[in-house]
């Protein structure tokens, strides 16, 4: 993966390189040079070369590629570790495969990731479109937290895509409870966190969000395709997935490292200021019952406080968010 890297380096750094300069600053052998080209090429690289000249490089694949991804990463160790899949079932299904085994053969902050997911899914076992052109990507994770920081690694994963968003594109995204994020009011992405947890103790947890990234509106299924969103849509171009999922990875590393250190007081700070659903009226379903009522605020546990009518406040852990009233809380 190194020398790959390396060679990548010098190819974009110059229009022609030989592969006798290739070769002297890797300390391989011309063959061996020879043959890394034709991996890149495997991998869908545009490589030209000529008998005086040596290797030109004239386009790169819009691939979430390992080598592509670390090449910007900034991170201390979220990413450091990359699964990529042409296509998965599901990168959260095949991330907790890997989360049950030994830590130091899957460590933390291991990132699993798909150009296209044949069964993603969502939130309640509901089916999460995931063709090519988005992020499918999930995270391991192994905290020293109880299960009770289930809903902060939530919020936190939001805020850290809200971000990422808006420093590449320059769009406000906002976080509609628990789990979305939102454009225009239409949804860009979600998040699915499973884990594995005892009583007091969590023993691995997978954070999971797909993204609609380069995904032009006659892609999206027919029932989803007035409620969804896509970068590409907004910003009329072409977005750079490799530096959204740099970007992401980076901010999700700074929000878990808080909170992991159980200083989440900034992560709701800034998930209320990215909130697009406390001071509106909403219908929420928790188990078998509808609760409705205005969105208060989040507490330090990031439940989601309730005002009934009849001034009853309720905190509600987990639900579905069935709609929200037309109208504005004054």
């Amino acid at each position: 993966m190194r020398i790959k890297q390396n060679i990548l380096y010098y190819l974009k750094k110059d229009n022609y390189v030989s592969g006798k300069f290739l070769a002297e600053k890797l300390g391989i052998s011309r063959v061996a040079v020879w043959k890394q080209i034709q991996k890149l090429k495997n991998l869908h690289y545009e490589i030209i070369s000529h008998k005086n000249l040596g290797y030109c490089i004239i386009s790169q694949p819009d691939l979430l590629l390992p080598d592509e991804i670390h090449k910007g990463l900034n991170t201390k160790y979220i990413g450091h570790k990359i699964y990529y899949y042409q296509e998965l079932e599901s990168s959260n299904l095949t991330a907790k495969e890997k989360a049950r085994s030994k830590r130091d053969v899957v460590p933390e902050g291991t990132v699993i990731i798909t150009e296209k997911q044949k069964g993603g899914r969502g939130r309640l076992g509901r089916k999460w479109f995931s063709p090519i052109g988005g992020i499918w990507l999930s995270v391991i994770l192994y905290p020293s937290l109880s299960p009770e920081y289930i809903p902060c690694i939530t919020l936190m994963t939001s805020v850290a895509i809200v971000r990422a968003i808006k420093e590449l594109t320059g769009i406000q995204g906002l976080i509609k409870w628990p789990n979305d994020v939102m454009i225009h009011d239409k949804k860009v992405c979600g998040i699915l966190t499973e884990m594995s947890a005892e009583m007091d103790l969590i023993n691995w947890l997978v954070v999971g969000i797909g993204i609609n990234v380069n995904i032009d509106r006659c892609e999206f299924a027919k029932e989803i395709k007035d409620i969804s969103i896509s970068l590409k849509e907004m910003t009329k171009k072409r977005v750079s997935r490799i530096q959204l999922v740099q970007i992401f990875l980076r901010e999700f590393e700074k929000y878990y490292n808080m909170l992991i250190q159980k200083e989440s007081t900034i992560i709701l700070n800034e998930w209320k200021n990215y909130s697009h659903t406390i001071g509106k009226r909403i219908d929420v379903k928790v188990g078998d019952r509808l609760i409705s009522g205005q969105a208060i605020d989040i507490n330090d546990r990031g439940a989601l406080m309730i005002k009934k009518d009849d001034g009853e406040i309720l905190e509600i852990i987990s639900g579905t968010l069935l709609k929200y009233n037309k109208e504005p809380n004054i």
